[in-house]
């Protein structure tokens, strides 16, 4: 079976859809004056979720991660 792009992307979708929602949750942490160690833990969760969802599409793509900078 021949993967396709959209295919790839749509596998991956809950995580981005997690990533987007805890940056949106740490965005909106940072405007409403949480403490900075909330804001710092939301932003590094943030920041390994999108680097998890960079790495799953690459790996769809057969390019390994961290070689694209």
């Amino acid at each position: 079976m021949k993967r396709t792009l959209a295919g790839m992307i749509e596998a991956g979708e809950p995580l981005i859809q997690q990533a987007l929602d805890t940056l949106r949750c740490y965005h909106e942490a940072e405007a409403g004056g949480s403490s900075a160690e909330e804001i710092e833990r939301l932003r590094l969760i943030a920041e390994s979720l999108c680097q998890a969802e960079t790495d799953y599409q690459l790996r769809s793509l057969g390019t390994p991660s961290g070689t694209l900078h």
